[in-house]
């Protein structure tokens, strides 16, 4: 395993990521720092950053490179973006860096930061075509994909402390201020020509600390249950309600907003108009939250190197397999139990009636569903649940994490933790609760079926007569401890299916 660090130096923030690059093109986030530091702030009077903001990077970037020599990392890849980009004194700037620090800043051009941007998407959001939108500090960039190609790319002056700062003239209310910052990026957004030319189904996809902060606050207003930044979807009328509110208040009020970083408070009202201006220019009916955006396109490109050429295809299956991986789990086994789950979920079909979308579901729930040991063996598939729910896989929704996290929670005992399903109740629908005993029941039979974790068992063939299934299992050598633990699911079947089960 080799380890590896992350920095990125943006407009209004740097951040440390620490990497573990497991083997086969798979890695996990070991570590991270945040530090605010506002290069763009003052940048529009010269053109230069300013003295106390190169101190307070040099500062931060030493804190940076300590905690990086104490995880004895092997590779450093260091990115600064627009601030550093446009500054007057930008040689100066990153002499001071490295000379103080031994850190070697790369300035990224438009197209290097679009791409790392993208990359960090497109491997993880299973969204066929989408405008991504990064709002920085110091600048705004656009990029939109269609079918995994890039097609278009732009990097806009909009960034929220560079709005905040042009709009800071004494005499105007907060919400006279939110209208001009609005108008203002509409009139810039008409430079971008091919923003209108877009395929009509493209969705508004959100990176960075606003929509970070705009998802959270999202999430603690109406309880939501996960506090998973990532594929978050937030509908218009929402983002409208949120907007409509903070854009009317002063500062002081506005720092006192539940799951708004107090450091961002005064530059987030220059965010959502931003946000605001996006949405009407292309009538956007909903903002799906990437948690991925630059470090993570960073991530790829050195521990999944063919992404450079092209992007993951799979997107939960890569993101299924890291997880396995980094427990260390038993991959053929884990295989097996999915195997078998499918052809069970095939061969009951007439009986669960479910819709294609649960194959996703059932494919998290098999191949997932001894995690939990990693923590305890005994009550391990509650362990496992845990898991599942706080995994942020990528290319599966948010309620479909919550249905394969309890249906993953059945493979042993077959009961549902009421306490903890009531929490999701606002997620989950009536066919959703049918579909997590019915699959529930499945992993619990693929998983007896490899008991030994021999894969001997081979073809599941079921026959449904009246009120019974008649399941005939085939399979190499002696597979009685399977029939076995097997037959002991027959009572959690029958009350997922209505119908009486026979193994032979």
């Amino acid at each position: 395993m080799e380890k590896i660090a992350i920095i990125d130096v943006g407009s209004n923030s740097a951040r440390l990521v620490i990497v573990d690059v497991l083997e086969g093109g798979y890695f996990q986030v070991r570590d991270q720092l945040k530090e605010t530091l506002r290069l763009a702030q003052d940048m529009e009077v010269d053109g230069f950053i300013q003295p106390v903001r190169i101190a307070q990077t040099v500062k931060t970037i030493k804190m940076f490179s300590k905690l990086c020599e104490a995880n004895k990392i092997e590779k450093v890849y260091a990115y600064a973006t627009e601030a550093v980009r446009k500054a007057k004194n930008q040689r100066g700037f990153l002499d001071e860096i490295e000379s103080c620090t031994g850190i070697k800043l790369k300035v990224l051009e438009e197209e290097e930061e679009a791409k790392l941007v993208y990359q960090g998407v497109i491997n993880s959001l299973d969204i066929p075509r989408g405008l991504i939108v990064d709002i920085g500090g110091g600048s705004t960039q656009f990029v939109y994909y269609n079918r995994k190609n890039l097609l278009n790319f732009a990097t806009l002056p909009l960034g929220t402390v560079v709005i905040t700062d042009m709009f800071k003239q004494e005499g105007l209310s907060p919400l006279e201020k939110s209208k001009k910052m609005e108008a203002y990026v509409l009139s810039q957004l008409d430079k971008l020509t091919w923003l209108q030319e877009m395929a009509p189904d493209t969705k508004l996809i959100g990176v960075g600390g606003s929509f970070r902060n705009l998802g959270k606050i999202s999430r603690m207003l109406k309880k939501y249950p996960l506090s998973m930044a990532h594929n978050y979807e937030l509908p218009q009328n929402e983002f409208d309600s949120i907007y409509n509110n903070i854009r009317a208040m002063e500062i002081d009020s506005t720092m006192k907003i539940k799951g708004l970083s107090s450091v961002r408070a005064d530059i987030f009202p220059a965010a959502l108009a931003i946000m605001s201006a996006i949405m009407k220019h292309n009538s956007f009916d909903m903002i799906t939250m990437s948690g991925c955006g630059l470090r993570e396109g960073a991530m790829f490109k050195y521990a999944v190197p063919s992404t450079n050429d092209r992007p993951i295809n799979d997107i939960l299956g890569h993101s299924l397999y890291s997880l396995l991986n980094f427990f260390n789990e038993n991959i053929p086994h884990a295989e097996q139990v999915y195997n078998l789950s499918m052809q069970l979920y095939k061969q009951l079909k007439v009986l669960h009636k479910l819709p294609r979308q649960y194959m996703k579901v059932l494919r998290v729930a098999a191949l997932l569903h001894d995690s939990g040991s990693r923590i305890k063996y005994y009550d391990h598939q509650y362990h496992t649940a845990y898991i599942i729910l706080n995994s942020n896989l990528y290319g599966i929704s948010h309620k479909d994490l919550v249905v394969a996290a309890f249906v993953a929670s059945l493979h042993r005992k077959g009961e549902i933790q009421m306490s903890e399903l009531a929490k999701y109740k606002d997620m989950l629908t009536e066919e959703d609760l049918s579909a997590i005993l019915k699959l529930g029941v499945i992993v619990r039979i693929a998983e007896s079926l490899d008991r030994s974790m021999s894969n001997a068992v081979s073809t599941i063939l079921c026959d449904v007569l009246g009120d019974s299934v008649i399941m005939k299992v085939e399979g190499d050598g002696d597979i009685s401890l399977e029939l076995k633990d097997a037959m002991a699911a027959i009572p959690d079947f029958k009350r997922a299916y209505k119908k009486n089960l026979q193994i032979l």
